[in-house]
């Protein structure tokens, strides 16, 4: 993969706003040109950090076609802050997603637990695979509506469940602009855009210092490109 651009660094941290196609860490599918092998190429100290060998000094993750802030650990102190920050739900994430149709309501609140599909082993859905459901919760509010056809929504996720978003936005009947895995028959995708309009946005968290930092990732020219396309339509 090629450099992605660093939004924040210090002896603790580095913040990366993380291109659309790249896969956060390998797996059977992606052994090369991911997040992890720029980082030990380019971080070899970040090798040791961390719980797990295959993901040194990741404490989040996003979708190979989500792009935005992305937050790493340089050192076991700094990763054993932020694990703990994720899992008490001290860190702010906002996220910009372009959904199919007019939301009804300026905001909402989902709160649905979310389990593996029984039928598509790749989709988290609420109703899923029984007894094996989690809680998952995501907030949302309207930036824009364009017509009839789309709108742009903040939405910000309280638990980080796998596909989350994707798949609470298609419960509630306005799947996310190209997303072919959730969207189903409802799925429309302009001509601009290759893959799901999602972007993580901004994130908010207080540093091992106390220091309270939030940072944000500008929409990539592809986004930017269709939004101006659904505001000449």
């Amino acid at each position: 993969m090629r450099a992605p651009k660093i939004i924040f660094e210090d002896s603790e941290i580095l913040v990366i706003n993380k291109p659309a196609g790249v896969v956060v860490h390998p797996d059977d599918h992606h052994k090369k040109g991911t997040v992890v092998n720029w980082l030990l190429e380019n971080y070899p100290d970040i090798k040791g950090v961390g719980e797990d060998s295959e993901r040194p000094g990741i404490v989040h993750r996003l979708d190979k076609d989500t792009s935005g802030v992305l937050l790493i650990t340089k050192t076991g102190n700094a990763f054993r802050h932020f694990k703990e920050l994720f899992k008490e739900r001290k860190i702010r994430k906002i996220y910009l997603a372009l959904v199919v149709g007019s939301v009804r309501d300026d905001s909402g609140i989902i709160d649905e637990p979310l389990a593996r599909s029984t039928k598509n082993f790749e989709k988290r859905v609420v109703g899923g695979e029984q007894g094996k459901s989690r809680d998952a919760v995501t907030e949302y509010k309207v930036r824009e509506r364009f017509g009839n056809k789309f709108t742009l929504l903040e939405v910000s996720p309280k638990t980080g469940r796998t596909h989350q978003i994707r798949s609470h936005l298609a419960h509630i009947g306005y799947p996310i602009v190209c997303d072919e895995l959730y969207a189903g028959k409802r799925n429309v995708c302009p001509t601009t855009l290759k893959r799901q309009f999602l972007h993580a946005f901004r994130l908010d968290f207080a540093l091992p210092s106390g220091e309270h930092m939030t940072l944000e990732a500008p929409l990539p020219q592809d986004l930017e490109k269709t939004l101006k396309h659904c505001q000449s339509q």
